[in-house]
This record gives structure tokens, sequence and C-alpha cells, in this order.
């Protein structure tokens, strides 16, 4: 890694969407596709993007509907992973961006991974950071309400997802998994951050919406493992492996298909960049300049 450049914060129209990014990094740079989790933005990224800076051009968005992103009502646009997928695409093309790296995490994964299915030539390796794509990486108990409001949306159902947004549900997420000698590196500021994007209005409805249709991505599993093999795709899984959404067994199975893909589990939880984004910035720096920028 060479020397550190600012980020930019930048906005694009996308079908009508403004679509709030930021950037860093060389313009001619390898680039890096940062997707975000639920239920956070572009924000999670703020730690790492300057420690790769001085060689990849890193790119993140906010999806539509979080972050600084415009969030139209429910009922002028259709909040599911396909409609997230199709606008990231659309955002790739608005920016210039033939190819790039992938690095998803949480709702990341299967937008970046639907990506990668319909232009598995513009995807040059792939970063999981508890980003997952096999039924053995869903907690069992934290899947629950949710695998409820997939199968029946009741009001029941309803209000039980409605507490994984609240500001204690979020903070939950942030801490669990995350050992003592870490938890002093947790910056209150961050769920405080997401719990006020939260909070506004339309969110219930659009964060509903995109639970209820988490199923669509249960179905394209086997799509994303026969991606992997077919593709051969360099991957690095860097997880939290204190994560009680995404457990590690998520990460081990990335193996299965890509034999050579590196798996590291960190002594953390489900936002590894919290407490371990110097390690990350390392490994990701390591693994692309092996498997990636060296090599085209």
């Amino acid at each position: 890694m060479t020397s550190l450049l600012p980020v930019r914060h930048r906005t694009v129209t996308v079908h009508g969407h403004e679509i709030h990014y930021r950037e860093a990094g060389p313009a001619d740079a390898p680039v890096l596709l940062l997707l975000h989790g639920f239920p956070t933005s572009s924000h999670m990224f703020r730690d790492l993007m300057p420690r790769l800076s001085g060689t990849y051009r890193l790119i993140a968005p906010d999806h539509l509907g979080f972050g600084r992103s415009a969030a139209p009502d429910a009922a002028d646009f259709d909040y599911t992973f396909a409609a997230l997928a199709a606008l990231t695409d659309a955002f790739t093309r608005a920016l210039g961006l033939d190819r790039f790296a992938l690095y998803i995490q949480d709702y990341g994964a299967p937008i970046g991974l639907r990506l990668a299915l319909a232009h598995p030539e513009r995807v040059t390796a792939i970063i999981s950071q508890n980003g997952n794509a096999y039924e053995e990486g869903l907690g069992a108990e934290a899947w629950a309400p949710v695998l409820a409001l997939i199968a029946e949306r009741t009001p029941e159902t309803e209000e039980a997802v409605r507490a994984i947004r609240s500001p204690d549900g979020i903070r939950w997420q942030y801490e669990t998994g995350v050992p003592d000698e870490y938890r002093e590196l947790l910056s209150p500021d961050a769920w405080h951050h997401d719990a006020a994007l939260m909070a506004r209005p339309g969110q219930d409805e659009i964060q509903t919406r995109l639970i209820a249709d988490y199923g669509s991505n249960f179905a394209l599993y086997p799509a994303f493992q026969e991606y992997f093999r077919s593709s051969r795709v360099p991957l690095l899984a860097v997880w939290g492996e204190g994560d009680e959404v995404f457990v590690p067994a998520g990460a081990e199975a990335f193996r299965r298909d890509l034999p050579d893909a590196e798996v590291h589990l960190l002594p953390t939880g489900h936002f590894a960049l919290e407490t371990h984004a110097p390690r990350i910035a390392s490994l990701i720096d390591d693994f692309l300049a092996r498997r990636v920028v060296k090599g085209e």
C-alpha cells in the first residue's frame, strides 16, 4: 500500500434516482466496488477506503433507500434485490466501470452476486466480508423472524422483523460477537448513524419489503455456487467469526466450490471493519496483488 488519498463524496443520477457514493484512489487504478449491507451504508467503509486508496480506485455506493441515496416511496419503486442489483449494474455503467473486484457484505452479497451472474466477465475477484451464499451460513436464531416473514407477511411477522432495525437491534448487530478486548474500538457513532437513517419516513415499508424479498436470494444460492465453480473467480473471505447473523460455516463453504478460496476468520462480529479495518485492508491488498492485479 502506498500513500493515502482523500475520500470524496459524490452523487450520480441513475434511472432518475440520485445515488450517493464515496470514491477514493487514482482514476486509472484497478477498481474495487464496495457494496454495503443492512442496515448501514457506504459509511461502513470509512476506515477501509483511505487504507487502500493509494493502489486502487474504490467506489462505494449507498443502495437506493439507504444512506444518502434517494429513498423513493415503496409505492414508487419496487424494493427487491433484483431491482437493487439492476440499479447497481446501471450505476457501474454510469461511472464507466467495465471491470472491478467486488467487496460484498450482508445485503451487498446477493446484490453483488446477481451482478456477477449477469456479467461474469466484468468481475475480477470477490472479497466477501460476512457476505453469505450458502444455507449453512445462516444463523438459526437470528434468521427465525426473517424466515417467518418470508413465509407469510402478517402484522405479527412484520413486528418481529421491525425489532431488527430498531436502535437496540442495530446496536446488537454491531456488538454481538465482539470480544471484550475489541469492544472499545467500536464507535457508537456507527449504530447511531444507521438508526437515524432507518428512522426516516417511509423506511418501515422499504425495509420490510426488502426483508420479505430475501427468500429470492436463497433461490439463487445454487446459481451463485455454480458461478463460483464455472468462473473460478478469485475469492477472499474475511469473516467476523462471532457473527450470529452469517456464521463462519458460510465462509468455510466457499472452499467447496472454490478450492483456492482464501478464508480468514477474524475475532470480531458482523461489522468486522469496525474493529479490524487495518487487518482487512492488509489482507485485501495482498490478495488482489497476488491473484488479480499482477495477473492481468
